[in-house]
């Protein structure tokens, strides 16, 4: 088959570079153009200079046509995206990957002739097989729902309580008081104590698995923290639950058997497992009838342009780990 014509909005952050460094080695996939008004002119090796010799592609300030069996990143600030959509012209036959959080939740998931499927192919692999504009989840959101998503569909869930901290990339590359390096180093902060932006997505998976008694927002407790390191997600949710360890263990087992990147592990996870692969690894420990379920990702890939690439793949048939066999950075 022809190569798919990609082209990415906002290449210049984080995930923007990311995604560049995944679709330059993906089998299937051609970038057409990189946008960014801010580098327009600029050789896209001089920003991401992870690239130097990977690509002689220069940033763009226009927006090249794609047409059908084109596919287009949506790497921007959130609340961007709605708005570029509105401002620029983009075919109904090409497909659309928004990686902010404009189209997550349901209300939202409508503008013009679109409509978003929330991409987490853990949750809705077929629906995202058949669609033509995606929601990427969050990152944190889809850490915490990779960990309770089997206690929801099996109606386990009641009041759970979640501390999840994340590297310094989470916050984007633009600068603030808590990302200079002299700030990060030897510290950890708690931030957006209880009212983190994700929470409403994530509620709205649990609550579609576990629609007869679902989950009130009072009873989701989620606390984020800033930690002192670049990349990665370790979450860990506890809950009270009566069912026993091996049987929790095969539930898990079983939800996650037809989804390549999602694993169940008996020993204890860590992030270095994770960290430069889409992978999310799970662990179950109990105490009586405290369960603590922990889940580990990559922010920048399984949070965020490795899930987007991951959502391509199924939207175009093609193997779902394709451009995606990544070894994670152990040492």
């Amino acid at each position: 088959m022809s190569k798919i014509k990609a082209g990415i909005i906002g290449g210049a952050g984080y995930t923007g570079g990311e995604l560049i460094r995944l679709l330059l080695n993906h089998p299937d996939v051609e970038i057409v153009f990189i946008h960014s008004k801010s580098n327009a002119g600029k050789l896209v090796q001089t920003v991401h200079q992870d690239l130097l010799d990977e690509t002689d592609l220069v940033f763009s300030d226009t927006v090249t046509p794609l047409g059908h069996g084109g596919i287009l990143f949506l790497c921007l600030g959130h609340g961007d995206s709605k708005k570029f959509l509105k401002e620029n012209t983009v075919s109904d036959s090409t497909r659309v990957i928004d990686l902010a959080n404009d189209f997550r939740l349901a209300k939202d998931a409508q503008t013009g002739s679109r409509n978003f499927v929330y991409g987490l192919p853990e949750l809705q692999k077929e629906k995202i097989k058949s669609a033509s504009n995606i929601a990427n989840p969050g990152c944190f959101a889809t850490c915490i729902q990779l960990g309770l998503l089997p206690l929801a569909k099996a109606g386990l869930l009641n009041e759970v309580h979640i501390t999840g901290i994340t590297g310094s990339t989470g916050a984007g590359q633009s600068l603030s008081n808590t990302s200079h390096f002299s700030w990060r180093v030897n510290n950890v902060q708690a931030y957006k104590t209880l009212i983190h932006q994700h929470n409403a997505e994530i509620l709205q998976s649990l609550n579609y698995l576990q629609a007869n008694s679902p989950l009130a927002l009072g009873a989701f407790n989620f606390v984020p923290w800033r930690g002192d390191f670049s990349r990665g997600i370790f979450n860990s949710s506890q809950i009270k639950c009566e069912v026993g360890l091996d049987e929790l263990n095969r539930l898990y087992e079983d939800f996650y058997a037809d989804h390549p990147f999602t694993t169940i592990s008996k020993l204890p996870v860590f992030l270095k497992q994770v960290v430069n692969t889409n992978k999310a690894i799970i662990q179950l420990e109990k105490v009586d009838n405290k369960l603590v379920v922990h889940s580990v990702i990559d922010n920048l890939l399984k949070g965020a342009s490795g899930q987007a690439v991951q959502n391509m793949n199924l939207m175009f048939g093609l193997e779902e780990s394709a451009g995606l066999k990544l070894k994670a950075n152990y040492f």
